[in-house]
């Protein structure tokens, strides 16, 4: 092993410690603002709960999904809080880009929260690459969906990211995005009850 060899591998590995912490404060963001939705919780409450309890710092586990594994706060809570504040302005790029005839106020919670955050990311975080948000997200729906939703997820946030940033390349996505997006009459859970007032997260603490 050459010279160069042991801080090269030492920077690898930092790398994916960090892409780790990043991926894992996205899952808990999508977690964060699901909850927000279905319980109408505060915001503030929301992150004293999730920066408290559920992030805090642990040897990661194999199992990404632990609610052990450490995560980014600062980018948990810049999604979860940003999402709240934004609201207004993503919830429309993400209607128009959904089946017809399906509102995002009736459609699954946690699909809901998916899009919200990647679309975030896409519409306000543009120091975060294309491929990383989308592919992020897509992970993300497939960790909760045995269905077409991670095929919604990538073609919403792909159309999303076209409008907000230019046009992709084929290569910036690791699945390329479908061109329909998947209608979801059939696959997707019925819509909760209630979800037409429950569509929207609480403001009041922002």
């Amino acid at each position: 092993m050459s010279g160069s060899d042991g801080p090269r591998a030492a920077d690898q590995r930092h790398k994916r410690a960090r892409a780790a912490l990043r991926s894992r404060a996205r899952l808990m963001a999508v977690q964060a603002l699901y909850q927000m939705d279905i319980a109408q919780t505060d915001l503030s409450k929301i992150l004293e709960e999730f920066t408290s309890v559920r992030l805090e710092e642990a040897p990661p586990p194999t199992d990404a999904a632990n609610d052990n594994t450490p995560a980014d706060t600062k980018l948990f809570e810049n999604i979860a809080r940003g999402v709240v504040v934004a609201q207004r302005e993503i919830d429309p790029h993400i209607q128009n880009h959904l089946a017809d005839g399906w509102r995002l106020s009736r459609i699954d919670s946690t699909l809901r929260a998916i899009l919200r955050a990647g679309s975030y990311e896409l519409l306000v975080r543009e120091d975060i690459p294309l491929k990383v948000v989308i592919s992020e997200y897509v992970d993300i729906a497939h960790a909760f969906f045995d269905g077409d939703e991670p095929k919604v997820v990538n073609a919403v946030l792909d159309r999303i990211g076209r409008q907000a940033r230019g046009a992709l390349s084929e290569s910036d996505v690791e699945t390329a995005p479908t061109t329909e997006t998947p209608a979801l009459v059939d696959e997707l859970p019925s819509p909760d009850p209630g979800a037409e007032n429950s569509g929207e997260t609480r403001t009041s603490d922002v």
